[in-house]
Formats: structure tokens, sequence, C-alpha cells
């Protein structure tokens, strides 16, 4: 019995390597070219924001879910706790970017059509009303964070709201997330300085609305 135990340990050892190389997250390509959403956004900020920010995040939780699940084997709960922040951060980061890859297209697309335009226009009164609230409040968050309409699923309304840092949209608010504009300096800089407003006005430019609409239907119906 007890000379079958470092067979045991290390057949486990092996299939916990296993379990953590098939958990590893990978940076999405994005859908375009890096040069496609300009002039709004430039290529360089493009480039950097994708293949250094973006990917910061990914291999960051990479490594955080990896400490997690040693934590796990171990039985730390403790160690488990202490990785919570890196976790959400880095966690957050990712699914925050790789919405926003998404929602965004060149040349942009026509306003909200179907059921996203009935919704705005029942929660919000206009199209417009809703960009209104959208832009102020992306452009009021002091510090780096998320503007964000979202769906209450709950009680069946969009809603604007944000969120500091990287924090996840749902995971934080239960908001599902249709269309976020990220306001950290790294996202704009470059390009438009200390004018975050100008930047956060002209995202709507490269709107992939055809995207956010698929999005609602999904919250909607799943």
């Amino acid at each position: 019995m007890l000379s079958s135990i470092p067979k045991m340990l290390a057949r486990n050892t092996k299939n916990f390597g296993k379990l953590v190389a098939c958990s590893k997250h990978t940076l999405p390509d994005l859908p375009y070219d890096y040069n496609a959403l300009e002039p709004v956004i430039s290529a360089e900020i493009m480039q950097l924001h994708h293949q250094k920010h973006h990917a910061t995040y990914v291999n960051n939780l990479n490594v955080a879910e990896e400490k997690l699940l040693e934590a796990k084997h171990r039985g730390s709960v403790s160690d488990e706790i202490a990785l919570t922040s890196a976790l959400k951060f880095n966690g957050g980061g990712h699914i925050n970017h790789t919405i926003f890859w998404s929602i965004l297209c060149k040349n942009g697309t026509s306003e909200p059509q179907g059921d996203l335009a009935e919704a705005i226009k029942r929660d919000f009164g206009s199209y417009q009303r809703m960009v209104d609230l959208l832009v102020a409040t992306s452009t009021g968050i002091q510090g780096s964070g998320w503007g964000w309409l979202g769906y209450n699923k709950q009680l069946n309304r969009l809603e604007i709201a944000a969120c500091p840092n990287q924090d996840p949209l749902l995971a934080t608010t239960g908001l599902h997330p249709l269309f976020g504009i990220d306001v950290w300096e790294h996202a704009y800089y470059l390009q438009y300085k200390n004018l975050r407003p100008d930047y956060v006005k002209n995202i709507f430019k490269i709107a992939n609305w055809r995207k956010v609409e698929e999005l609602f239907g999904n919250a909607k119906n799943n």
C-alpha cells in the first residue's frame, strides 16, 4: 500500500499539470487590421493596446489561475483568497477588452435596429439620449475604468453604468455588457492627450451596433 503512494502522487501531479495547461487563456485576434479604426483610433494605439495591454491581462490571468489551482491542490484557502484581486483585475481586463474589440468596426454601422432600438427608445427616450448619458458617464469616471450600456435581465431594461479599473460588468453589477468604452489612458492618450471627451464621443463613429444587437439578443434569450 505504502509503495503505491509515490506512483499515485506522480500520477496526480501529472494530471494537475495537464489541467493547468488546458486552462490557458489566449489573446484573441482582432477582427480587423490595426489601422482599420483610423482616424478615430490610431494604428499605434490599437497595436499597443492589443499586443501589450490586453496580452498582459491574459498572461497575468493565466499565472493567477495556475497559482489558484496550486492553492486548491494544497488545500490552502488563505492562498486562494489572496489571489482574488489578481483574478478580478486580470480576468476583468481580458473579458472587457475581448468585448471591446468586437463592438468596434471600420466606419461603424447604422444606429441600433430592431429589438435593441426599441429597448433604447423605451428606456432612454431616444438613441441620442442614450449616447449623451453614456458619454457623460464615461467622461466623468475618475481615474481609470469603463462606461457601459448594459442589460438588466431581471428588470428587462437597459442601464448605463460605470466600472472602476477593470471590474467586469456582469460579475460586479449583474448587468450584461452590451457596449463598453475603455477610458483607461492607454486607450486614447497617445492620440487625444487629455481630451477624453473627444475620444469618448468619437467612439460612436466606429460602433458595431450589429454586434451589440447580437449581444442583446443573447442576453435576453439565454
